[in-house]
């Protein structure tokens, strides 16, 4: 039997790139916000990665060193939710 289709209309482009820390910011409200979960292993640590007020990327960083991630939203890219960052 098929997976249940995902009805988000998105999908992420992971040819995304490593970002500052300093350049990252976040909302102080991420209620209803559409999120993907990120497994920094320079830390050890899980957390959420939230998507930008306007829809283009999902930004965040380690909560432990500060390293920043950015993965872009894309037509061509993946249903993933769960990604991991060296």
């Amino acid at each position: 039997m098929p997976p249940p289709s995902d009805p988000r209309d998105y999908k992420l482009d992971l040819s995304s790139q490593v970002v500052d820390a300093a350049s990252t910011e976040q909302a102080p409200s991420n209620v209803g916000r559409p999120f993907v979960s990120v497994h920094f292993t320079c830390c050890g640590v899980y957390t959420r990665v939230y998507r930008t007020a306007d829809g283009a990327a999902y930004r965040g960083r380690c909560p432990r060193c500060g390293v920043g991630v950015n993965f872009r939203v894309g037509e061509n890219g993946t249903s993933a939710r769960f990604f991991t960052v060296h």
